[in-house]
């Protein structure tokens, strides 16, 4: 039996996200580039209607969009908490104020709207911050290009119903998802990948994620994603002595081998104490008295008695 081919595929997959979901509402028309991209931010992870609440907020709490880039990551998080990953929303978005603002020293870049569609995306590529996702709703959205963006849970179902291959896969691309799709529907497909992005990017081993890649291809259950497992340590006293460098897993250091046991030094035999000897008597020598001058007199000394008061 022939495989199918991956406009076939992409068919068979919007087939049934149809019957699921329903085609979000398009953004408003006065929203501008530089509004495009950081809704884009906030919007990739999450359901359409948390990112416009939080939007909204954004716009109606901090002064302006200094005030935002400025903020820490930290205080934007708690901004953040509808969304499914506040923090690497956050992350993103403070990357691309930052971005903007020293290229431009402004929040405005509606110039780009003047070049070519391939120039300006690559011009928003070079943004710190910017996915491919942001790039491709900017494209659809703001600068009337066909481009579908695709965040990572719509990525991860379209490689395991087979419409994507492994090494696509790992490229975060799908060829021929343009192709397949015309621009007429571009903005539908888009919002229908979303939904089914958000689902699988929430839990891709949960019972609804599960449920949905099984309906669009039922012999997909092999290449469903699995839980990562990690091999339980053995005990000390049950490890063996000695393994094979080959039997040891990436990631884990070779167990130390088990050293001799040290010998204690042998003590050394107390030894007794030297006797002490007892010190030579010296017998003391006589000074010989020295000769006294001929006519010289001893110095005397008169002894005053102490005599009584009257």
């Amino acid at each position: 039996m022939a495989t199918p081919s991956r406009s076939a595929l992409i068919g068979r997959t919007l087939k049934v996200l149809r019957k699921h979901y329903k085609p979000a509402p398009p953004p408003p028309k006065d929203r501008s580039l530089f509004e495009h991209l950081l809704f884009a931010c906030l919007f990739e992870d999450s359901p359409h209607e948390a990112a416009e609440q939080v939007f909204a907020t954004l716009k109606q709490d901090y002064f302006g969009w200094n005030e935002i880039r400025v903020s820490t990551i930290r205080e934007l998080t708690d901004a953040l908490k509808p969304l499914v990953n506040p923090a690497d929303s956050a992350a993103r978005l403070k990357q691309s104020l930052h971005s903007v603002f020293e290229s431009v020293y402004e929040f405005d870049i509606e110039s780009l709207k003047k070049q070519n569609i391939g120039q300006a995306a690559k011009h928003l590529q070079r943004y710190k911050g910017t996915t491919p996702f942001a790039v491709a709703y900017v494209t659809q959205h703001a600068l009337a290009g066909h481009a579908i963006p695709l965040n990572r849970g719509a990525l991860i179902l379209l490689h395991t119903v087979g419409v994507t291959s492994d090494d696509e896969f790992a490229k975060n691309s799908v060829p021929g998802l343009e192709r397949a799709v015309s621009k007429s529907k571009g903005a539908e497909v888009a919002s229908l990948l979303h939904q089914a992005g958000v689902e699988v990017g929430r839990n891709p081993y949960g019972q609804v994620a599960r449920k949905l890649m099984l309906e669009i291809d039922p012999k997909c259950k092999d290449r469903l994603p699995k839980r990562p497992t990690q091999r339980p340590e053995l005990e000390p006293e049950k490890r063996p002595a000695a393994l094979e460098k080959s039997a040891i897993p990436s990631g884990r250091k070779e167990p130390a081998a088990k050293q001799p046991p040290r010998k204690e030094p042998e003590k050394k035999k107390a030894e007794k104490p030297p006797t002490k000897r007892p010190a030579p008597v010296t017998k003391p020598v006589k000074l010989s008295k020295k000769p006294t001058k001929k006519g010289t007199k001893k110095p005397t000394t008169r002894r005053l008695s102490k005599r009584k008061p009257r």
